[in-house]
Parts: C-alpha cells; sequence; structure tokens
C-alpha cells in the first residue's frame, strides 16, 4: 500500500485550539468565522449588542497550540513569533489578540498584541528572526476574556470616532 498524508499531533492541536477558542466566543453570543487562507489571522470574531445586532468592527485572533508550553518563574508563558506577523498585527486597525493553547492542560493564554507591542516598546519594521512574545499566565482565556476583547473593540472604535476622512 502506497505511503498517505497523515494527520500528525500538530493539526489534531491546531484543531483543538481553534475548538476552544470558538467555543467560548460562541457561548458569549458572539460569531467566528474561521480564516481560509491564514495570512497571519486564524479568526475573526463578529459582536453584538444586546438586543442581537451586530457591531461595527470585528476582532482579529491568531491561534498557536503546543503540548510543551514554555513557562517562565510561574509568571508567564513564551512563544516565539515571525517578525512578519508582528509588523502585520501593528499596523492593524483592529484589535488583534495572539492566543495560545496548552494542549496538555487544555487551557489557553491571550494578548492583546497592539497594546502588547507599544508597552514594551518593541520598534516598528523590525526584520530580525522571530521575537518571544511574554505572556502573563494570568492572562488565561475564560468566558469573561471574550467580553474584554469586545470592549477593548468598543473602546478603540469611540476613540476613532469622527476622526476617520472618507474622500471620494
Amino acid at each position: 500500500m502506497a505511503n498517505r498524508k497523515q494527520r500528525t499531533r500538530e493539526h489534531i492541536i491546531a484543531d483543538l485550539s481553534a475548538n476552544y477558542v470558538e467555543h467560548l466566543i460562541l457561548i458569549n453570543g458572539c460569531s467566528v468565522e474561521r480564516v481560509e487562507k491564514d495570512y497571519g489571522y486564524d479568526l475573526i470574531m463578529f459582536t453584538y449588542n444586546d438586543l442581537g445586532e451586530i457591531e461595527n468592527g470585528h476582532i482579529y485572533l491568531q491561534l498557536k497550540a503546543t503540548d510543551n508550553i514554555h513557562r517562565v518563574n510561574h509568571q508567564r508563558v513564551t512563544f516565539p513569533v515571525s517578525t512578519k506577523d508582528l509588523n502585520l498585527w501593528r499596523n492593524e486597525l483592529l484589535p488583534v489578540f495572539f492566543i495560545l493553547y496548552d494542549a496538555v492542560a487544555k487551557q489557553a493564554y491571550w494578548l492583546y498584541i497592539q497594546a502588547y507591542l507599544e508597552k514594551s516598546q518593541v520598534p516598528d519594521g523590525l526584520k530580525q528572526k522571530p521575537l518571544t512574545l511574554q505572556i502573563p499566565m494570568t492572562n488565561l482565556l475564560t468566558i469573561d476574556t471574550i467580553q474584554k476583547f469586545r470592549e477593548y473593540k468598543t473602546t478603540l472604535l469611540t476613540q476613532l470616532s469622527g476622526k476617520a476622512r472618507y474622500y471620494v
């Protein structure tokens, strides 16, 4: 019999991470779309008001999954990411969240990328090898976190309200 393509552990935990995040989004009354062609985003989250009406804007999510999460001093987890991705995310107007799924513990950690890059003073236009993100272990992805993501988006859109100029 000829060799066939295999479903690897990496494929399995990538799907588990998407399932984990999608579940939290859906039970919060939001919706989520998987990005078919991944150029830096895996999921796009849409939010709704109390009447179920869709809200402006959306939230980008980049997922990573691992069986070997790297913890530092029981305070943070780390994960290397491409500087090409970081440069894309930094210049995104809407919020981008990096989510690292720990397949062994069946939990995930999150990082608001634009805020992290600003606070960490990571220079723009990086061209070096991967940069290691430092994610506080207190940033555990939970049901409440999804509402926090919505609040970050709403705050950002409020700050931008009336500042955009549309030209024809």
